[in-house]
């Protein structure tokens, strides 16, 4: 058998079943390497070893008896936006520094039921604003394929663990690209599935409107196991839609025969890195040589989707921060002199640079004489997006084009230009506006750094798209690579 770090969550979950493999050796054998490698990535803000391990010993004790779910005894993290009960959930901020969740996220709970053992909390942009991973306040976290460049964000803590071999798979959160970019930057897939197809309860709001959660991992079938255990209707989510959950994995083996795959003009000009280009042009013809069809398509309204994102995502989160005052939890200042002084330094100390920065333009675009000149024309040009894609959709089965403009950029390439930053998910913000699914495959190389295809598809269409990135990663190898030097 290969190490356990190489084996894909499939291979992990079938080793376990047929007893090839305990989940305490398991869940050992990741915890080690999180122990021996994480310092170089800072890739996790909180690791649950003594949890872990009674985990995985109960795990181990259903499977001698044949019982478990399709998850049992595999290891996982969650991205520390998802509220667990009794460990910290920080979302990467000082605010929530020191919370610990009197209850779990329903993705943590549908996950663990699914016989999956949580080794720990992965690293994030601070309440998952930013995309870099460099606004954490523990830190930003470091690409394990060069240490000096970002994994993308905002789930990148996530990505780098999985990546890095530290952890077979994880979740993440999506509200502008931050599963899919991170994934592209890591050479790993991570899919963002429908608005409202995984509940978001308790997961930490940014933008209610946006936010949906999803897995990361390595490959395309990871991905269909870990999303048929965390999808369907909670009825505890207002926003999760009561709809029926295929068997993902079943749907896997589809061929691409005869699949119409749209590429959208407006994805490959000005701003996209030619040897990104290169990749994904490359990753397209592999597609058509198994039959898919290729289509050029026009998104005219795509090019107002960051300018829209960064107003409508903002009001929304200046909304939902509105909570964290230093009266109920998380950080409150020392010695307050009245209810003023309390709010404006707990917030100020509290919050980083960009989540003020953020809250400051979702508080203006939402004032008086503001609101109907920004917010609800930015609302206005999200239905236009939308309606582009539904147009599209009715020529195409599915939409692709590259995840990220570039590969991964230098720590602190970006921080003091925000307007740069925020273009570095201009092929990913449309999807959330829509309420789209897309997943992110890696697709080969630029610049000695990975490059991810972004697959996009119609609403709740998942099982499509997961099975054309299958096929995809059935006949390519970039989903194999790994970073080298890391136990070096």
């Amino acid at each position: 058998m290969s190490e356990i770090h190489e084996l894909t969550v499939a291979e992990l979950a079938a080793a376990l079943r047929a007893r090839s493999l305990s989940a305490e050796e398991a869940a050992r054998h990741f915890l080690a390497r999180i122990e021996r490698l994480d310092a170089r990535l800072n890739a996790f803000i909180t690791v649950t070893a003594e949890a872990a391990l009674a985990q995985a010993r109960e795990a181990d004790a259903r499977l001698a008896r044949g019982e478990g779910g399709p998850l049992e005894g595999v290891p996982i993290a969650h991205k520390d936006i998802f509220c667990t009960r009794g460990v910290r959930t920080s979302c990467g901020s000082r605010m929530l520094d020191a919370f610990v969740a009197p209850y779990d996220a329903t993705v943590v709970e549908r996950l663990r039921a699914a016989g999956a053992v949580m080794l720990g909390k992965t690293n994030m942009d601070e309440f998952a604003m930013g995309s870099s991973n460099e606004t954490s306040f523990y830190g930003p976290v470091r690409n394990p394929w060069d240490p000096e460049r970002v994994p993308g964000g905002s789930s990148g803590g996530s990505a780098a663990a999985v990546a890095a071999r530290l952890v077979p798979a994880a979740t993440g959160t999506d509200t502008g690209g931050s599963i899919r970019q991170p994934a592209a930057l890591t050479g790993i897939t991570g899919l963002k599935p429908t608005y409202g197809r995984v509940s978001r309860w308790g997961m930490i709001a940014f933008a209610s409107s946006l936010d949906q959660g999803g897995p990361m991992a390595r490959t395309a079938e990871d991905c269909a196991l870990l999303l048929g255990a965390m999808a369907g209707f909670d009825p505890r989510d207002s926003t999760s839609v009561e709809a029926e959950v295929p068997d993902y994995r079943a749907a896997l083996e589809a061929p691409l025969a005869g699949l119409r795959i749209g590429v959208p003009r407006e994805y490959f000009g000005e701003g996209l890195d030619p040897a990104v280009a290169a990749a994904v042009e490359a990753a397209l013809r592999v597609l058509e040589a198994e039959g898919a069809r290729l289509r050029e398509i026009s998104l005219p309204n795509s090019r107002y989707a960051v300018p829209a994102y960064y107003v409508i995502a903002p009001a929304e989160a200046s909304s939902n921060l509105a909570r964290y005052d230093g009266v109920r939890y998380g950080y409150r200042c020392a010695d307050p002199r009245d209810l003023e002084d309390l709010y404006k330094r707990t917030r100020g100390e509290g919050f980083g640079a960009e989540v003020k920065r953020r809250i400051m333009i979702g508080t203006y675009t939402l004032s008086a004489g503001y609101y109907d000149a920004y917010y609800l024309r930015a609302q206005r040009v999200r239905r236009l997006i939308r309606d582009d894609f539904l147009r599209a959709f009715e020529e195409v089965d599915l939409i692709a084009g590259p995840t990220s403009p570039t590969p991964a950029f230098r720590l602190g390439e970006k921080t003091d230009d925000p307007v740069a930053m925020y273009l570095s998910d201009i092929y990913t913000i449309a999807v959330n506006l829509a309420g789209l699914p897309a997943i992110s495959v890696p697709a080969g190389f630029a610049h000695g750094l990975p490059v991810g295809l972004q697959l996009i598809g119609r609403h709740f269409d998942e099982a499509r798209l997961l099975g054309a990135a299958h096929r995809f990663q059935r006949i390519t190898d970039w989903h194999r690579r790994a970073p080298a030097g890391l136990d070096g």
